[in-house]
Protein backbone atom coordinates (compact mmCIF):
# COMPACT_ATOMS: atom_id res chain seq x y z
CA UNK A 1 0.00 0.00 0.00
CA UNK A 2 3.05 2.47 0.49
CA UNK A 3 4.42 1.56 -2.73
CA UNK A 4 1.30 2.52 -4.42
CA UNK A 5 1.37 6.41 -2.50
CA UNK A 6 5.07 6.55 -4.29
CA UNK A 7 3.30 5.64 -7.80
CA UNK A 8 0.45 8.13 -7.30
CA UNK A 9 3.13 11.14 -6.67
CA UNK A 10 3.65 11.70 -11.02
CA UNK A 11 -0.18 12.47 -10.91
CA UNK A 12 0.56 16.31 -9.25
CA UNK A 13 0.01 18.91 -11.41
CA UNK A 14 2.47 20.96 -9.39
CA UNK A 15 5.71 20.89 -7.91
CA UNK A 16 4.08 22.69 -4.99
CA UNK A 17 2.50 20.33 -2.43
CA UNK A 18 0.79 20.49 0.73
CA UNK A 19 2.88 19.31 3.50
CA UNK A 20 3.30 18.65 7.64
CA UNK A 21 6.09 18.24 9.10
CA UNK A 22 7.34 16.66 11.87
CA UNK A 23 10.29 16.98 13.86
CA UNK A 24 12.05 17.86 17.01
CA UNK A 25 15.64 19.22 17.46
CA UNK A 26 17.96 21.10 15.26
CA UNK A 27 18.99 18.40 13.14
CA UNK A 28 15.06 18.71 11.47
CA UNK A 29 15.70 22.46 11.16
CA UNK A 30 17.53 22.49 7.40
CA UNK A 31 14.60 20.26 6.21
CA UNK A 32 11.74 22.56 7.03
CA UNK A 33 13.40 25.37 5.90
CA UNK A 34 14.46 23.84 2.70
CA UNK A 35 10.37 23.20 2.08
CA UNK A 36 9.40 26.64 2.98
CA UNK A 37 12.32 28.29 0.82
CA UNK A 38 11.29 25.78 -2.15
CA UNK A 39 7.55 27.22 -2.30
CA UNK A 40 5.80 24.01 -0.38
CA UNK A 41 3.54 24.95 2.19
CA UNK A 42 3.76 23.78 5.59
CA UNK A 43 0.03 23.51 7.03
CA UNK A 44 0.98 22.61 10.39
CA UNK A 45 4.41 21.14 12.39
CA UNK A 46 4.36 18.43 14.72
CA UNK A 47 7.01 18.61 17.51
CA UNK A 48 7.93 17.60 21.19
CA UNK A 49 6.52 19.77 23.86
CA UNK A 50 8.38 22.28 25.45
CA UNK A 51 11.03 20.59 27.80
CA UNK A 52 13.33 22.00 31.12
CA UNK A 53 16.75 22.88 29.33
CA UNK A 54 20.49 23.39 31.59
CA UNK A 55 21.32 23.47 35.10
CA UNK A 56 18.62 25.97 35.31
CA UNK A 57 15.43 23.70 34.10
CA UNK A 58 14.54 26.23 32.17
CA UNK A 59 11.42 25.61 29.99
CA UNK A 60 12.53 25.71 26.48
CA UNK A 61 10.67 25.03 22.91
CA UNK A 62 11.80 22.43 20.23
CA UNK A 63 14.71 24.57 17.46
CA UNK A 64 11.43 22.99 15.31
CA UNK A 65 8.73 25.30 17.02
CA UNK A 66 11.18 28.37 16.35
CA UNK A 67 11.37 28.30 12.74
CA UNK A 68 7.73 27.50 12.61
CA UNK A 69 6.40 30.45 14.97
CA UNK A 70 9.03 32.27 12.98
CA UNK A 71 7.21 31.88 9.49
CA UNK A 72 3.69 31.51 11.19
CA UNK A 73 2.96 27.82 10.62
CA UNK A 74 0.76 26.44 13.16
CA UNK A 75 2.14 24.05 16.02
CA UNK A 76 1.19 20.53 17.75
CA UNK A 77 2.89 18.93 20.37
CA UNK A 78 1.14 16.80 21.22
CA UNK A 79 1.68 14.19 24.21
CA UNK A 80 0.44 11.23 23.23
CA UNK A 81 -0.20 10.15 19.70
CA UNK A 82 -0.82 6.80 19.84
CA UNK A 83 -4.64 7.29 21.35
CA UNK A 84 -7.83 7.06 19.92
CA UNK A 85 -8.76 10.42 21.37
CA UNK A 86 -5.06 11.62 19.22
CA UNK A 87 -6.72 9.86 16.32
CA UNK A 88 -9.75 10.96 16.14
CA UNK A 89 -8.36 14.86 16.27
CA UNK A 90 -5.26 14.25 14.09
CA UNK A 91 -5.97 12.11 11.58
CA UNK A 92 -8.41 14.96 9.44
CA UNK A 93 -5.48 16.64 9.76
CA UNK A 94 -2.69 14.23 8.10
CA UNK A 95 -5.68 13.28 5.45
CA UNK A 96 -6.41 16.75 3.88
CA UNK A 97 -2.15 16.88 2.80
CA UNK A 98 -0.34 15.28 0.52
CA UNK A 99 2.72 13.90 2.25
CA UNK A 100 4.13 13.88 5.65
CA UNK A 101 7.78 14.67 6.09
CA UNK A 102 9.47 13.55 9.39
CA UNK A 103 13.12 14.38 9.91
CA UNK A 104 13.90 13.31 13.72
CA UNK A 105 10.70 13.74 15.50
CA UNK A 106 11.51 10.93 18.21
CA UNK A 107 8.21 9.18 18.29
CA UNK A 108 6.59 6.13 16.33
CA UNK A 109 4.25 6.89 14.22
CA UNK A 110 1.22 4.91 14.02
CA UNK A 111 0.02 3.00 11.05
CA UNK A 112 -2.93 5.38 10.39
CA UNK A 113 -0.89 8.25 11.00
CA UNK A 114 1.80 6.60 7.69
CA UNK A 115 -1.15 6.35 5.82
CA UNK A 116 -3.34 9.35 6.19
CA UNK A 117 -1.54 11.82 3.88
CA UNK A 118 -2.44 11.09 0.10
CA UNK A 119 1.21 10.06 -0.70
CA UNK A 120 2.26 8.94 3.03
CA UNK A 121 5.25 10.09 4.84
CA UNK A 122 8.96 10.46 3.76
CA UNK A 123 11.32 9.94 6.62
CA UNK A 124 14.97 11.94 6.61
CA UNK A 125 16.86 9.10 8.40
CA UNK A 126 20.59 10.01 9.41
CA UNK A 127 22.29 6.92 7.84
CA UNK A 128 23.04 4.92 5.20
CA UNK A 129 20.44 2.20 5.76
CA UNK A 130 19.92 -0.27 6.67
CA UNK A 131 22.46 0.24 8.58
CA UNK A 132 22.14 2.01 11.63
CA UNK A 133 18.51 2.08 12.50
CA UNK A 134 17.37 2.90 14.95
CA UNK A 135 17.35 6.36 17.51
CA UNK A 136 21.31 7.31 17.28
CA UNK A 137 22.72 6.52 13.79
CA UNK A 138 24.83 9.69 14.30
CA UNK A 139 26.75 8.55 17.31
CA UNK A 140 27.07 4.66 16.91
CA UNK A 141 28.74 5.56 13.54
CA UNK A 142 31.44 7.44 15.34
CA UNK A 143 31.78 4.93 17.94
CA UNK A 144 32.03 2.26 15.73
CA UNK A 145 34.51 3.70 13.42
CA UNK A 146 32.81 4.56 10.67
CA UNK A 147 34.59 6.07 7.55
CA UNK A 148 31.67 7.14 5.85
CA UNK A 149 27.53 7.64 6.39
CA UNK A 150 25.31 9.56 4.80
CA UNK A 151 21.61 10.45 5.11
CA UNK A 152 18.30 8.23 3.45
CA UNK A 153 15.45 9.22 2.09
CA UNK A 154 12.73 6.38 2.88
CA UNK A 155 9.04 5.92 2.48
CA UNK A 156 8.13 5.06 6.16
CA UNK A 157 6.23 2.00 7.01
CA UNK A 158 5.18 0.39 10.48
CA UNK A 159 8.70 -1.42 11.29
CA UNK A 160 11.10 0.86 12.61
CA UNK A 161 13.32 2.66 9.50
CA UNK A 162 12.67 -0.54 7.53
CA UNK A 163 11.10 1.37 4.70
CA UNK A 164 11.64 1.73 0.63
CA UNK A 165 14.88 3.79 0.00
CA UNK A 166 14.20 6.75 -2.15
CA UNK A 167 17.38 8.24 -2.19
CA UNK A 168 20.80 8.25 -0.39
CA UNK A 169 23.83 10.42 -0.21
CA UNK A 170 27.23 9.74 1.45
CA UNK A 171 29.45 11.88 3.33
CA UNK A 172 32.87 11.21 4.70
CA UNK A 173 33.29 11.34 8.37
CA UNK A 174 36.71 13.52 9.55
CA UNK A 175 39.52 11.45 11.81
CA UNK A 176 38.42 14.24 14.43
CA UNK A 177 34.49 14.87 13.87
CA UNK A 178 32.59 14.37 16.75
CA UNK A 179 28.59 13.97 17.03
CA UNK A 180 27.47 17.35 16.77
CA UNK A 181 30.06 19.01 13.93
CA UNK A 182 28.79 15.53 11.54
CA UNK A 183 25.19 16.40 12.80
CA UNK A 184 24.86 19.66 11.32
CA UNK A 185 26.52 18.19 8.11
CA UNK A 186 24.25 15.42 7.54
CA UNK A 187 21.42 17.93 8.46
CA UNK A 188 22.62 20.04 5.25
CA UNK A 189 22.46 16.82 3.26
CA UNK A 190 19.36 15.28 4.65
CA UNK A 191 17.71 18.88 3.53
CA UNK A 192 18.75 19.27 -0.03
CA UNK A 193 18.28 15.54 -0.51
CA UNK A 194 14.36 15.91 0.60
CA UNK A 195 13.66 18.35 -1.89
CA UNK A 196 15.32 16.51 -4.41
CA UNK A 197 13.36 13.52 -3.15
CA UNK A 198 10.20 15.37 -3.67
CA UNK A 199 11.00 16.74 -7.07
CA UNK A 200 11.71 13.39 -8.51
CA UNK A 201 8.99 11.85 -7.04
CA UNK A 202 6.83 14.59 -8.78
CA UNK A 203 8.23 13.74 -11.81
CA UNK A 204 8.28 9.49 -11.74
CA UNK A 205 12.04 9.56 -11.35
CA UNK A 206 12.60 7.48 -8.38
CA UNK A 207 12.38 3.51 -8.12
CA UNK A 208 12.35 2.68 -4.56
CA UNK A 209 14.29 -0.20 -3.72
CA UNK A 210 13.55 -2.46 -0.96
CA UNK A 211 15.95 -2.82 2.00
CA UNK A 212 17.77 -6.02 2.43
CA UNK A 213 17.25 -6.78 6.31
CA UNK A 214 20.12 -9.33 6.51
CA UNK A 215 22.18 -6.48 6.45
CA UNK A 216 20.34 -4.28 9.18
CA UNK A 217 22.13 -3.18 12.01
CA UNK A 218 20.40 -0.89 15.29
CA UNK A 219 21.82 1.77 17.15
CA UNK A 220 19.78 2.04 20.16
CA UNK A 221 19.11 5.22 22.22
CA UNK A 222 21.93 6.47 24.01
CA UNK A 223 22.22 5.42 27.39
CA UNK A 224 24.03 7.39 31.01
CA UNK A 225 25.98 3.85 31.44
CA UNK A 226 27.02 3.90 27.82
CA UNK A 227 29.67 6.60 28.46
CA UNK A 228 31.57 4.41 31.14
CA UNK A 229 35.06 3.57 30.01
CA UNK A 230 35.75 0.10 29.57
CA UNK A 231 39.58 0.23 29.51
CA UNK A 232 40.37 -3.43 27.44
CA UNK A 233 38.88 -1.63 24.78
CA UNK A 234 41.95 -0.35 22.35
CA UNK A 235 42.79 3.49 22.68
CA UNK A 236 41.25 3.59 19.27
CA UNK A 237 37.72 2.56 20.37
CA UNK A 238 37.70 4.75 23.65
CA UNK A 239 38.57 7.72 21.43
CA UNK A 240 35.97 7.28 18.76
CA UNK A 241 33.65 6.32 21.91
CA UNK A 242 34.61 10.00 23.19
CA UNK A 243 33.34 11.56 19.64
CA UNK A 244 30.47 9.50 19.27
CA UNK A 245 29.10 10.19 22.93
CA UNK A 246 29.88 14.21 22.67
CA UNK A 247 27.83 16.02 24.35
CA UNK A 248 25.59 12.52 25.73
CA UNK A 249 26.66 10.72 27.65
CA UNK A 250 30.10 11.88 27.51
CA UNK A 251 33.36 9.62 27.97
CA UNK A 252 34.05 9.00 31.33
CA UNK A 253 36.05 6.83 34.20
CA UNK A 254 36.43 7.00 37.94
CA UNK A 255 39.95 8.34 39.57
CA UNK A 256 39.93 8.32 43.36
CA UNK A 257 36.31 7.63 43.29
CA UNK A 258 35.37 11.09 41.55
CA UNK A 259 33.67 10.83 37.82
CA UNK A 260 36.43 11.98 35.05
CA UNK A 261 34.99 13.26 32.04
CA UNK A 262 37.88 12.55 29.22
CA UNK A 263 36.98 15.87 26.57
CA UNK A 264 39.98 15.21 24.03
CA UNK A 265 42.71 12.30 23.70
CA UNK A 266 44.37 10.89 21.54
CA UNK A 267 45.38 7.06 20.93
CA UNK A 268 48.83 5.72 20.53
CA UNK A 269 50.94 2.23 21.27
CA UNK A 270 51.93 1.57 23.91
CA UNK A 271 54.87 -0.58 24.82
CA UNK A 272 54.59 -1.21 28.36
CA UNK A 273 53.18 -3.97 30.38
CA UNK A 274 51.06 -2.46 32.17
CA UNK A 275 47.35 -3.65 32.72
CA UNK A 276 44.74 -1.49 30.83
CA UNK A 277 43.55 0.88 33.33
CA UNK A 278 46.57 1.91 34.93
CA UNK A 279 48.33 5.05 34.20
CA UNK A 280 51.80 4.96 32.50
CA UNK A 281 52.78 7.93 32.10
CA UNK A 282 51.97 11.69 33.50
CA UNK A 283 54.15 14.40 31.48
CA UNK A 284 53.36 18.67 32.08
CA UNK A 285 50.78 18.81 29.35
CA UNK A 286 48.96 15.08 29.50
CA UNK A 287 48.51 11.94 31.11
CA UNK A 288 48.59 8.14 29.44
CA UNK A 289 45.74 5.17 30.51
CA UNK A 290 46.84 1.58 29.19
CA UNK A 291 43.89 0.31 27.08
CA UNK A 292 44.09 -3.06 25.32
CA UNK A 293 45.44 -4.16 22.56
CA UNK A 294 48.83 -3.28 23.44
CA UNK A 295 47.32 0.71 23.27
CA UNK A 296 47.36 3.68 25.09
CA UNK A 297 45.51 7.10 25.61
CA UNK A 298 47.27 10.41 25.81
CA UNK A 299 44.41 12.79 27.48
CA UNK A 300 45.00 16.49 26.86
CA UNK A 301 41.84 17.86 28.12
CA UNK A 302 39.31 16.67 30.93
CA UNK A 303 36.08 17.67 33.18
CA UNK A 304 36.58 17.18 36.77
CA UNK A 305 33.13 16.01 38.39
CA UNK A 306 31.60 19.34 39.53
CA UNK A 307 34.39 21.57 37.21
CA UNK A 308 34.69 23.35 33.95
CA UNK A 309 36.09 21.66 31.27
CA UNK A 310 40.53 22.21 31.76
CA UNK A 311 43.46 21.25 30.23
CA UNK A 312 45.58 18.19 31.32
CA UNK A 313 48.08 20.69 32.82
CA UNK A 314 45.63 22.35 35.25
CA UNK A 315 44.29 19.34 36.08
CA UNK A 316 47.42 17.83 37.08
CA UNK A 317 48.58 20.31 39.11
CA UNK A 318 46.00 19.20 41.99
CA UNK A 319 45.39 15.55 40.91
CA UNK A 320 48.57 14.34 41.85
CA UNK A 321 48.69 11.51 39.08
CA UNK A 322 51.28 9.09 39.50
CA UNK A 323 52.45 6.35 37.25
CA UNK A 324 51.06 3.04 38.48
CA UNK A 325 47.62 4.47 39.68
CA UNK A 326 44.50 2.69 38.32
CA UNK A 327 41.55 3.91 37.11
CA UNK A 328 38.08 2.49 36.69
Amino acid sequence: MLLDHLSSFRVLRSSFMNLIFMGTPEFAVPSLQKLIDAGHTITAVFTQPDKPVGRKQIITPPPVKVLAAQHNIPVHQPTKIRTEDARREIEPLFQSVDAGIVAAYGRILPEWMLLAPKFGCINVHSSLLPKYRGAAPINWAIVNGETETGVTIMQMEEGLDTGPILLQGKLAIGDDERTPELTARLSELGANLLIETLTKLEAGEIQPIQQNNKDATYAHILKREDGLIDWALTATQIRNRMRGFTPFPGCHTFLHEQKLEITNCQAEPCASEFEAGTVVEVAKDSFAIACGGQSQLRITEVLPAGKRVMQARDFLNGAKLQVGQRVR
